[in-house]
């Protein structure tokens, strides 16, 4: 069962289709792939779904099947989930994203720009220009260099917001936030970053978050909810900031 929807103004619906000669080893992308194929030897218009580099690094596969952000496994990504997942026969519905901010485009494809615009709201550093400096120029914990990493893995899916009954950003924003505030590169810009990038996701029509763990389960990278509190001590520390100044 797929969803098919023509266009953002037009009413979609659940279509079945089936899936022959499928292997087990095939990736459920290419499953999708050997329906489509099916569909224009029929002349019959393809389902559209977004992908790109296939190997769990881009985020561009998001899907919910069987009403879970890429699916039934653990830390994965729709392209790294396999067909031996289901069994033989099995119905699989599959959707697009469900969200405010993520309007459907067409099919299984969503408009996830809004992504894009928090991030430049305030996901920048201000730098020297000029040659690349020497990697040890700036001395920085082990301990804090692996924080920021584990958020730096965030791909921007959009799984968190996916699987999120207030449709919230928080863990794709904490790890955004939590990557760049905990490096020293990053202090520069760390309160107005914050605040920005809030406001941004507010306006873009994300919820707020309720603290119920459904985007760290679904998240491919494993970002932890623990970036959310961080986020939100950054947040406090800014706006005290500001209180202070006035």
């Amino acid at each position: 069962m797929v969803w098919r929807q023509a266009g953002p103004n037009v009413k979609g619906r659940m279509v079945p289709y089936t899936a022959e000669n499928v292997s087990p080893d095939m990736s459920f992308l290419e499953m999708l792939d050997v329906v489509n194929e099916s569909l224009i030897r029929r002349g019959e218009d393809p389902i559209a779904f977004d992908s790109d580099c296939r190997e769990g690094i881009c985020g561009m596969c998001s899907l919910m099947v069987n009403g879970v952000a890429h699916g039934p496994e653990h830390g994965t990504t729709v392209c790294q989930l396999h067909m031996r997942c289901f069994k033989d026969g099995d119905t699989i519905a599959i959707e697009p994203w469900r969200a405010q901010a993520f309007p459907v485009v067409k099919d299984l494809v969503v408009n996830r720009s809004a992504f894009d615009r928090i991030i430049a709201a305030g996901g920048y550093i201000s730098v020297n220009v000029g040659g690349a400096p020497d990697a040890n120029v700036i001395p920085i914990p082990k301990n804090v260099q692996e924080r920021a990493m584990d958020s730096a893995a965030c791909i921007a899916c959009g799984a968190c917001v996916a699987q999120c009954k207030n449709a919230s950003a928080a863990l794709f924003l904490s790890a955004k936030v939590g990557h760049l505030s905990r490096l020293p590169q990053g202090q520069v810009e760390r309160e107005r970053r914050v605040v920005r990038m809030i406001a941004q996701h507010d306006a873009e029509g994300f919820g707020n978050c309720s603290n119920e763990g459904e985007c760290e389960a679904v998240c491919p990278k494993e970002i932890s909810m623990l970036d959310i509190v961080a986020m939100r001590k950054e947040y406090m520390r800014a706006n005290l900031g500001k209180r202070e100044e006035a």
